[in-house]
């Protein structure tokens, strides 16, 4: 198996899609001899007789070296048998265009919005500086790990997140169904914040940013404009910022909508804005990893060069060391306590990203002998950096907010989520010089952090499909595609109602966490378990030429499920308190989010009961059957005729 995959590796390397296809046919054979000899292409050992005695599908005849003796010892005129193995002519697998686009489209799914937001935020909230200590811990002991095993079981079975299973352990297979449903219900809330910022974008393009004054027709009479120079205006517990009325009076207009149970109309703004997004999209991903893994090299990097400017003008700011001697002083004590263990594990796996199916899918088309290992640690250490450098970023211009206002960074930086990006730091580079410069390329940074992540849970789902139904979708993926796209788009239309806000913050906080952290619990069980680390080893040294140490061992068998384990517990232990704004969400709608949560989940269950209903044999040989993996890579035929 691993001959023939490296033979079909290297020949996917060279030449055009049809000299590839066929070489693949051509050279996809061997002749095996009675006497245990191989005939090869063009083998001289049998090709003795010229270039007269090939036959039409490249291989040479067996022209015997005198009548009497015949080949092998055989006499002439004997039997013999002629084994032919045959090996898949299926077309061979797409691969990426560059190792670079395979590291780019890794590094721009892990980096998203989250980096920006969550982590600086969380980072302050849980003793600065000393919450580095068990979010390396986490990182080290549970994220990293399981980033390694989904870029190595991608890259070895070649498979999405639902085939894949058939290769580990076929019981399972409910978890690739599982995930693709969660990708659904991300896609149907995270462009929605790209449309938000999609609409800021638009209105900066003026010389005066339009969140920046009271005189507009949104505003209230409770808007104040507060910063140093305004001596004469006084701040009181009623007061709002014209930044804070833009977005909530004007983008999501949330104050037409008295809560979840009345969204209200569809903004038409925002539904242009997010059909606007998903063209980008679809035409982003249509073709495949060939044409992704060209536009990340834009939508990937170019965040890290806004990143660059804004942290250069933020540290030139007035009052920025306040901000970053907030943003990392450490407070020790906090490490006693539970939440900031619990808040270190659950961001950096949202961080990394494994259980969503993308990682399986972006390695599924790595060459076989890409060094996926090398891959885990370059790409988990750019997102763990990021995360880092986004604080500074963060925490500079809201040490110049608290600066400008005559007040403490802890009443600037109450605010965590969108609210951060939208209302204060969007207050802080309009009051900066060139505001609308830097407002610009802030909100190009958040439309393209998010087309990343979207680019990336779309290809997971798009992959799994098409692997687990080739003969229906292969040659329809542009149709598949614009399908897929379109529902994920009308999925996204509660979210752009008046009270969309707080259908995004529902989905946010019930339909991906604990079904997805569930979802690799039981991923890394069914292969730390069942398909055995000592199998899943043997693969990985077959594809890299080494063997995972003791370390990946122990972490995969005993420290990732505790892991995960502990971050289950702690969300149903600690659920979380839901509240937007001045609204706090009803009873009824925790039961709505549990419900949304385990509608992905329950596929898991299901599909095992299904596969033990429908199996063949006593209920101890369906069992048997459902945790046995098929062997994975190009399967032979073997056809054995007698010849004279």
């Amino acid at each position: 198996m691993e001959m023939t995959q490296s033979m079909m590796m290297d020949r996917e390397n060279e030449g055009g899609e049809k000299e590839k296809g066929e070489e693949s046919s051509q050279e996809n054979g061997r002749l095996m001899l009675a006497d245990g000899g191989v005939a090869e292409k063009g083998d001289p050992k049998v090709n003795s007789g010229g270039g007269s005695g090939g036959v039409s599908n490249g291989y040479p005849t067996s022209t015997a070296q005198s009548p009497k003796e015949g080949v092998g010892g055989v006499p002439a005129g004997a039997p013999r048998t002629l084994v032919v193995q045959q090996t898949s002519l299926d077309r061979p697998r797409e691969t990426w265009s560059k190792k670079m686009d395979f590291l780019l489209s890794v590094i721009g799914y892990a980096v998203d919005l989250g980096n920006v937001w969550r982590f600086p935020y969380i980072c302050y909230q849980n003793g600065g500086g000393a919450f580095l200590l068990p979010y390396m811990l986490m990182a080290v002991f549970g994220g990293v790990p399981l980033f390694y095993m989904e870029l190595a079981l991608g890259q070895f079975h070649r498979s999405g997140c639902i085939s894949i299973w058939k290769h580990i352990c076929p019981i399972f297979k409910g978890v690739g169904f599982a995930i693709c449903i969660i990708a659904l219900y991300i896609a149907f809330y995270y462009n929605t914040i790209m449309a938000w910022a999609l609409y800021y974008l638009l209105a900066s393009f003026r010389p005066t940013l339009p969140w920046t004054t009271c005189s507009n027709p949104w505003n209230t009479v409770n808007c104040l404009r507060y910063l140093s120079t305004d001596s004469n205006v006084t701040w009181t517990n009623t007061s709002t910022s014209p930044a804070e009325e833009f977005y909530t009076r004007q983008v999501l207009q949330v104050h037409m909508s008295p809560g979840l149970h009345q969204l209200g109309s569809v903004s038409w703004q925002l539904a242009l804005c997010l059909l606007f997004i998903f063209t980008i999209v679809y035409f982003s991903i249509w073709k495949g990893v060939k044409t992704s893994g060209k536009v990340v090299w834009v939508t990937a990097t170019f965040p890290y060069l806004v990143l660059l400017v804004l942290l250069v003008r933020g540290a030139t700011l007035p009052g920025a060391w306040r901000g970053v001697v907030f943003y990392l002083k450490p407070d020790w004590g906090k490490l006693l306590s539970t939440t900031v263990w619990i808040d270190a594990a659950a961001q950096i796996f949202f961080s990394l990203g494994p259980g969503f199916g993308v990682l399986l899918a972006f390695a599924s088309y790595n060459p076989f002998h890409n060094n996926c290992y090398k891959d885990a640690l370059v790409t988990s250490s750019v997102n763990c950096l990021t995360s880092f450098l986004s604080g500074f970023v963060i925490f500079t211009v809201l040490g110049y907010m608290a600066e400008m206002r005559k007040i403490g960074v802890e009443t600037v930086a109450k605010d965590a989520g969108p609210s951060l990006l939208f209302i204060i730091y969007a207050e802080a580079i309009a009051n900066m010089p060139a505001a609308t410069f830097f407002a610009i390329i802030f909100f190009l940074m958040i439309i393209m952090l998010g087309l990343d992540s979207t680019f990336a849970g779309l290809e997971g789902v798009i992959t799994a499909m098409l692997d687990e139904f080739p003969q229906l979708l292969s040659r329809r993926r542009e149709w598949f595609v614009l399908g897929l796209v379109c529902v994920c788009y009308l999925g996204a239309l509660s979210t752009l109602t008046y009270g969309g806000a707080f259908v995004v913050k529902l989905f946010e906080e019930y339909a991906t966490g604990p079904a997805v952290i569930t979802v690799v619990f039981l991923e890394v069980i069914a292969v730390s378990w069942f398909y055995g680390t000592s199998r899943f080893c043997a693969d990985v040294n077959m594809m890299l030429g080494f063997s995972p140490g003791l370390f990946w061992r122990v972490c995969w068998v005993a420290i990732c499920p505790i892991f995960l384990l502990f971050i289950i517990v702690s969300f149903l232990a600690f659920p979380p308190e839901v509240k937007l704004f001045d609204y706090i969400y009803p009873p009824w709608t925790t039961v709505l989010g549990y419900c949304i949560g385990v509608s992905s989940f329950i596929c898991v269950p299901a599909y095992m009961v299904y596969h033990l209903l429908t199996a063949k044999g006593t209920f101890k040989q369906r069992l048997l059957n459902g945790i046995t993996p098929v062997p994975s890579g190009p399967q032979s035929d073997i056809i054995i005729t007698h010849a004279v």
